[in-house]
């Protein structure tokens, strides 16, 4: 993606369910838990490089001795640097104290049976360690203790905030994770109190009656009781202090997770390649978690999916599959290549099919995958072309003629080099902007000056402010008649509300392009009564409002946005043509079908406080409200 934005987070929960000896005499060593930690969180790196943080529970661990342990990092490097932190207590044991797991278990923290990781970018508020997951809530009681990790937005925390005051709480900040966690907290106190009740009037010891609640807690009433009225994405992961543990996941399947399980381990990742690498599995044997469901493990290792939330229409967040997620999961890999030759149609177009002076590359690098789907689906079209060709003629055709059509090739060069370790560390703006345009570097001589159209394929074009100020410009160098640069992705018209870092309507290209549009029309006036509108509702309760921003784009086809795009992001003084494609909301459709959530694309929320958060990023927007919308 030319444009970087900050999205999502990773999620890594794993329970043992063998006795720590079994995992050293199998696998060698007493550190197996902590390994596959690593392997689950550092293959999940794109997910979240703004922080890391790791918790873990031991079981039946005696009163007197921790039982919970927590380390969080926000250093540049944060996985690296937790793990380092992590295991520097191990440095200085003796190979006898780091072979006995008994030992460790009892004198040393991260080595119990339950662990949960997060990986972290921050799409609200501060990069402080603050910040970062796991969260904790802490209570002399076992089992009131409560530790949270998620990847999740929510829409209503305004709503969520006041139900927790009316419960009698002082929440020390108005953030959804401070809001999710105490109200889990809420009514896992709740929940230890009715058991509690329940055996006191029986005449149960107090010690007794702890044994009861670790046993009989319910995890999933819990979790019903709590997640009631959240409006959002989420896939949220969490331990109790006595050992029990859960992911649940939203009711459209907006967030991701997955999980597996065997007679050894239970594990849940945000992402399916991740637990594959990490325990060697096939593909079908880790499992998508259902939307609205929890996966629970009880303390003692039995599992259950349980219904928390009633499934509502699947909208699984299509930037998963476009960007977000790792290619290596083999039906991403699949669907980006599909993205990829979806755009054939619209480049051959724009090529006016002459194939002959054309060179086809890919903005490096996660673009990579599309390009070779489109790169196939060319061939394909080339072979075509070259068949027609030979049939026309006939038995006339001289050995030279047939292999001369045969051994034309497409012209397919890494055009784009992006040099990743350099820095923009001055800080003055114009200064930066030099820096900027310099981050990216082109391989000369790959392009006919004056004669070749230069295609390059891009995953998503969010701002375009990276195509304006450094990719156009480098191009341009090489001399080409034309460039186009196509979206494996739609245009992106509207804020996400549910994870990704895209808060303000005035940041995206393609409403830029549409107000321009107005403009250029003396269509004004039409904002103004949109922005009307949206004031007019501004208040009222979500479930009551409709998106009138995608009346901004209502007058317009995707190809006269496609074009005013083109003409802002063209950059002063260049003397190429410019031409920006996008994708087709039908084309991703077809190229992604399980995962329809394209609220982005399309304005169509999967829940209510979607609607309301766009309709507050246009009022902020005409306003001149530099403000995010959530």
């Amino acid at each position: 993606m030319s444009d970087a934005i900050k999205h999502e987070c990773g999620i890594a929960l794993l329970r043992l369910k063998k006795p720590l000896q079994h995992y050293r005499e199998k696998y060698g060593t007493s550190f197996y838990a902590l390994g596959k930690m690593y392997l689950l969180m550092s293959k999940q790196v794109n997910r979240g490089q703004d922080g890391a943080g790791l918790a873990n529970i031991k079981l039946d661990v005696e009163p007197g001795n921790r039982y919970i342990s927590r380390q969080r990092s926000n250093a540049p490097n944060p996985i690296k640097d937790l793990f380092e932190k992590v295991t520097l207590r191990f440095k200085d044991l003796h190979e006898v104290e780091k072979g006995d797991p008994a030992w460790l278990k009892k004198n040393h923290g991260f080595t119990g049976e339950v662990f949960l990781g997060h990986l972290r970018y921050g799409t609200y508020g501060g990069n402080g360690i603050e910040q970062c997951h796991p969260f904790l809530r802490q209570n002399n009681w076992m089992s009131r203790n409560l530790v949270v990790a998620g990847n999740f937005n929510m829409t209503n925390v305004d709503e969520l905030f006041e139900t927790l005051i009316e419960l009698g709480q002082h929440p020390k900040e108005k953030a959804d994770t401070v809001t999710v966690l105490e109200k889990i907290g809420h009514f896992l106190d709740v929940e230890n109190q009715e058991v509690f009740d329940k055996y006191n009037l029986l005449g149960y010891s107090n010690v007794k009656i702890s044994e009861k609640i670790h046993h009989e807690l319910n995890v999933g009433n819990i979790l019903k009781r709590s997640a009631q009225h959240w409006d959002g994405g989420y896939a949220i992961g969490g331990m109790l202090g006595h050992g029990d543990a859960f992911v649940l996941r939203d009711p459209n399947g907006i967030r991701p997770a997955f999980y597996y399980e065997d007679d050894e381990v239970a594990v849940v990742a945000s992402e399916r390649p991740v637990v594959q690498t990490a325990f060697n599995l096939e593909p079908e044997a880790v499992q998508e978690l259902p939307p609205g469901h929890a996966f629970i493990i009880k303390a003692d290792g039995r599992t259950s999916l349980e219904e928390i939330r009633k499934p509502e229409e699947k909208k699984s967040c299509s930037f998963e599959r476009i960007y977000f997620s790792r290619s290596n999961d083999k039906d991403i890999y699949r669907e980006r290549m599909a993205l990829g030759a979806k755009l054939v149609p619209l480049i051959m177009e724009a090529i006016d099919q002459d194939l002959d002076n054309a060179v086809f590359s890919f903005i490096p690098n996660t673009a990579e995958t599309s390009f070779y789907g489109l790169i196939k689906e060319i061939e394909n079209e080339h072979n075509r072309r070259k068949i027609a060709r030979i049939q026309e003629l006939g038995g006339k055709a001289s050995a030279e003629e047939i292999e001369r059509l045969l051994t034309q090739r497409l012209r397919i060069e890494k055009v784009a080099i992006k040099d990743a370790k350099q820095r923009t560390f001055i800080t003055q703006d114009s200064d930066r902007d030099d820096m900027v345009a310099s981050v990216y570097d082109i391989t000369y001589g790959t392009v006919n000056p004056g004669v070749d159209t230069l295609v390059m394929i891009d995953d998503s074009i969010v701002r375009g402010t990276t195509l304006k100020k450094s990719i156009l410009r480098i191009l341009d160098r090489l001399g080409p008649k034309k460039i186009v640069v196509v979206s494996s992705a739609p245009q992106i018209r509207y804020p996400d509300c549910y994870g990704i870092d895209m808060a303000k309507m005035g940041d995206f290209i393609a409403f830029q392009a549409a107000a321009a549009l107005h403009a250029d029309r003396g269509t004004k006036d039409q904002m103004d009564m949109i922005y009307r509108k949206c004031k007019e509702q501004e208040h009222a309760p979500k479930e009551q409002v409709k998106n009138y921003v995608q009346e901004v784009y209502a007058p317009f086809t995707t190809e006269e946005i496609n074009a005013k795009i083109s003409e802002l992001l063209r950059p002063d003084g260049i003397q190429a043509e410019v031409q920006i494609i996008y994708q087709t909301v039908e084309g991703l459709h077809e190229a992604v079908p399980g995962h329809t959530g394209d609220w982005y694309f399309t304005g169509n929320y999967p829940t209510p406080g979607g609607n309301k958060v766009v309709n507050r990023a246009f009022i902020y927007y005409m306003e001149g409200r530099n403000e995010r919308a959530y």
